[in-house]
């Protein structure tokens, strides 16, 4: 099974010597995913996603968020500069997951 969903959300740097920047996804989307995927759960929790932002695309995974209820998305700084992902940006996500 293959899902993909769309979403806007805004990116957010986490707190810590990182500084890694991501975005959570909508709570309706993650509890769909864990209900579809809870299955093909890796390390973590995470899961292995697709993501498209603009004309780029690249593989990586999310991983739970207890805070949030969700998924965390972590986002490449190489990503980030060729799409203008900014801190506090409003960015429209694709996302596509598949067991």
């Amino acid at each position: 099974m293959t899902k993909t969903y769309h979403f806007k959300t805004k990116v957010f740097v986490h707190p810590g010597k990182a500084a890694w920047y991501f975005t959570t996804l909508p709570v309706d989307i993650a509890k769909e995913i864990n209900y579809f995927f809870s299955h093909a759960k890796r390390g973590w929790g995470s899961l292995r996603v697709s993501v498209q932002v603009g004309a780029t695309t690249w593989e990586t995974s999310i991983f739970p968020d207890k805070k949030s209820s969700s998924f965390m998305l972590p986002l490449k700084v190489a990503v980030r500069e060729k799409e203008g992902m900014t801190l506090g940006k409003r960015v429209t996500f694709i996302i596509r997951l598949s067991d």
